[in-house]
């Protein structure tokens, strides 16, 4: 059982300490790393633009049965694909292929997939430049390319 040292001259051997046992916590390790930066399609930016290259349907997991609408994304910024999500009642019929949309983070836990679509970590928000809830509520029309 290791103690803490005490006393008037104990802030170095405190500070060497503290130093040495931050490293076994998760969060700093990948917070010092920048390990997200690294492994992230996105690179720590909250938004990104890409191309739809096909739409997809994903089966829900377990006890959901459904067809998840979501499209395949390749992103503007790196060339990297990703799956994204498309919120919205027949919101797939408002992308077509080679549609620009803008895609974010869905919101789950720790950065992984929400809900019960397996991998998912995205969500469509914008097709073409116009918003998809606006389209889907009949506000505006989808502009011509």
């Amino acid at each position: 059982m290791s103690r803490k040292t005490k006393g008037m001259n104990a802030a170095k051997k405190l500070q060497k300490r503290r130093r040495k046992s931050r490293w076994s916590h998760r969060s700093f390790i990948r917070k010092t790393l920048g390990l997200k930066e690294k492994s992230d399609p996105l690179k720590g930016a909250s938004q990104a633009k890409g191309i739809v290259i096909e739409k997809v349907q994903l089966e829900a997991k377990q006890p959901n049965s459904a067809m998840r609408k979501c499209v395949k994304v390749q992103l503007l910024k790196n060339g990297r694909q990703v799956t994204a999500f498309v919120p919205g009642d027949a919101a797939t019929k408002q992308i077509d292929e080679h549609d620009e949309v803008l895609i974010e983070c869905i919101g789950g836990r720790m950065g992984r997939s929400k809900g019960d679509i397996p991998g998912v970590r995205w969500q469509v928000i914008k097709v073409n430049d116009q918003s998809l809830n606006a389209l889907l509520r009949g506000k505006i029309e989808k502009a011509r390319r």
